[in-house]
């Protein structure tokens, strides 16, 4: 069994008493996992400069011109990665490198991993997003906790200024699913201050009352999550106001930005980030600002050359701060034109993915990570679910070895014993790496 040394082999006396008050307070939810962040005193020096790197390099290169550090970047992939060694020698120019997808990334993800990366603390996350294609994300310890140093910098664009140490709650997580992994953490950063990701249906808490009254006393100094979680956030009557709300995974859309901003009081952020790579761009004045400084983003047409700028295509990735997994010319499935404001390129017109809620019969809502989780296990390449305006729900799926009754119960585990349910078993109706759309309603 795990034990906290070694999940949190920094933690401190106050990260100590911060874990026993999460983990004991009264109105604490049944937390479903065990979760420590592994960093160790090399990983926070290295946590440390990274957040230094980001205040001094600046996403940014010159119209017309790749990125400075681009050449040595490909240079030691085509050398260390297996899949791009594969291909032989690197094109000289850059578009004409071949483009990769999620469907690479998912059939050899180990191919990815360089080959002198160290593997100390790997860690495997197991994501399947929005097209039911499950992903394993090879990263570590500096790379999961990265992530602060990035909120970090894209709060001050906002005039916000993160002050939460010792004793204190910095940053919750809040999600909305039937079942969900939900944990109490510690970011060793900034002194152990608490770190927690909970899931805010009532079905996870003793009493659904306990939801206001857990987040009230640890008063987060950020709420993170996605558009439905917090919408749920809106109706818990929270006496407490938190320094910021970060929307990440799907869209947010503005009528609810407008709502949140007026109950919470504060900026309500819109974070394009991938389970890739992390964040990528954060909306800003009309606009999707770049983030990191050494993630090179191009625009694609659908034969994967690159459009001009101003012209709508495919986000395309090259870089990240993951030396785990070295993205090169990765086609996201999510859309924006490219173009330049103040001399430095943002995207326009970002087309990401909008958060689905279906309806029981009996008129209760059911996310599509809830559909997401009843299916994991079930052997399909690919499958949609559709609601029609009615209420009936069609599953299409691709997979041979696929149970239609275990589909049929996992469905109806979900959704209740009266949804009117059809199964229908297709051929492959999305190209691989092409992002399907996986949740859609009439309702």
């Amino acid at each position: 069994m795990t034990t906290d040394a070694e999940r949190f082999p920094l933690l401190s006396d106050p990260g100590r008493a911060m874990l026993k008050r999460l983990r004991e307070h009264p109105h604490a939810p049944r937390y479903t996992m065990e979760c420590g962040n592994r960093v160790t005193a090399d990983d926070l020096t290295r946590l440390q400069a990274f957040d230094r790197f980001l205040r001094e390099t600046s996403p940014d290169w010159e119209e017309g011109a790749l990125p400075a550090w681009l050449d040595a970047y490909l240079e030691h992939a085509y050398a260390q990665v297996p899949a791009y060694r594969r291909r032989g020698a690197r094109p000289s120019r850059f578009e004409d490198i071949d483009t990769i997808d999620r469907g690479d990334l998912s059939r050899a993800p180990w191919d990815f991993v360089p080959d002198d990366a160290p593997l100390d603390g790997l860690i495997v996350h197991k994501t399947t997003g929005t097209t039911g294609q499950i992903l394993r994300v090879p990263t570590h310890p500096v790379v999961s906790s990265g992530s602060f140093p990035l909120v970090k910098v894209v709060l001050e664009r906002f005039g916000v200024s993160l002050t939460a140490g010792p004793g204190q709650v910095g940053v919750v997580l809040v999600g909305w699913q039937r079942k969900a992994f939900t944990y109490p953490s510690v970011t060793p950063q900034w002194g152990d201050a608490g770190h927690l990701k909970l899931n805010l249906h009532p079905d996870d808490w003793r009493d659904p009352d306990d939801r206001a009254r857990f987040l009230d006393d640890l008063d987060p100094e950020v709420y993170t999550g996605d558009p439905v979680a917090f919408e749920v956030l809106l109706d818990l009557g929270l006496q407490t106001r938190p320094k910021a709300l970060i929307s990440t995974a799907t869209t947010l859309l503005p009528g609810l930005r407008a709502r949140l901003e007026a109950a919470f009081g504060c900026p309500v952020i819109d974070l394009y980030s991938l389970n890739e790579c992390n964040a990528v761009a954060v909306a800003r004045d009309g606009v999707y600002e770049l983030i990191q400084p050494r993630l090179y983003v191009e625009i694609l047409d659908p034969q994967g050359q690159p459009v001009s700028d101003g012209q709508r295509g495919e986000v395309t990735l090259t870089g990240g701060f993951n030396f785990l997994w070295p993205l090169v010319r990765y086609r996201t499935n999510d859309y924006a034109r490219r173009v330049w404001r103040d001399g430095r390129p943002v995207l326009a017109d970002l087309e990401g993915r909008a958060p689905v809620l279906f309806r029981t019969p009996t008129g209760e809502l059911r996310s599509g990570l809830d559909v997401t989780y009843a299916l994991k296990h079930m052997p399909l390449a690919q499958y949609a679910l559709h609601q029609s305006a009615d209420g009936a729900l069609i599953l299409r799926y691709n997979g041979a070895a696929a149970r239609p009754d275990q589909l049929r119960d996992a469905l109806l585990e979900v959704f209740g014993p009266n949804q009117a349910l059809e199964l229908v078993e297709t051929d492959l109706f999305a190209r691989p790496g092409e992002k399907m759309r996986q949740y859609e309603t009439d309702c």
